[in-house]
């Protein structure tokens, strides 16, 4: 397939370039830096404005689908707002180019932990991710308005650390994912298998889902 990747140097993203390039898919990395990818067959480097609507859909046309792993950077001050317009402007690129197929890095600050109550809403949320967590959490309400998109929301567990790439894990819709433990945890590797299988065989359209062990 070919896949627009938007963040593809970032934490997660580079997890989810890794995996697509690993499963032969063709990917155009859209990034800031495009000297910081290395080369690899099948792999477009793009320099791209994630706040410009017509950047966005210039770079995405032609492909099936886009996934976005945009995120501003957890230490900008201004994490809610940039995040919140990034987030329109690809929403609006991805329509301008035609494309129905959007797949979004979400965070599991939106997860439910019991009936009613979502984990960032909890007194003892980090608040250095506080801002953040909002803004995927708008990103999210964002795309649940968009009945023409195709569009698919992947929360991670609480614990989102790079590891090991085991495969084996569950899903779920919008609760937190625990293990036997009481740990909710994912690797970036298994996030980013989760993600490409999303990619190839849809099973999550016009939803939010997470992964966890």
């Amino acid at each position: 397939m070919k896949i627009a990747l938007i963040g593809a140097t970032g934490f997660v993203g580079s997890a989810i370039l890794q995996e697509a390039l690993e499963r032969g898919h063709e990917v155009t990395a859209i990034v800031r830096h495009p000297e910081k990818l290395q080369p690899y067959a099948k792999l477009h480097p793009q320099q791209g404005d994630v706040y410009n609507a017509d950047d966005v859909a210039r770079l995405v046309a032609g492909h099936d689908a886009v996934i976005s792993a945009f995120n501003p950077g957890w230490a900008n001050p201004d994490i809610y707002n940039l995040q919140v317009k990034g987030t329109q402007a690809i929403i609006n690129g991805v329509k301008k180019a035609g494309i129905k197929r959007l797949l979004f890095v979400g965070g599991a600050g939106s997860l439910e932990v019991k009936p009613g109550v979502q984990a960032l809403d909890l007194q003892g949320f980090p608040a250095e991710y506080k801002q953040g967590a909002l803004a995927t959490r708008e990103a999210l309400n964002l795309l649940r308005k968009e009945s023409g998109l195709d569009w698919s929301f992947l929360s991670p567990s609480a614990d989102l650390a790079p590891g090991q790439r085991t495969g084996k894990f569950r899903l779920g819709t919008d609760q937190m994912l625990s293990d036997a433990n009481g740990q909710s945890r994912i690797s970036t590797q298994d996030y980013a298998v989760a993600m490409i299988d999303e990619v190839e065989r849809p099973a999550h359209i016009r939803q939010r889902f997470t992964v966890g062990y």
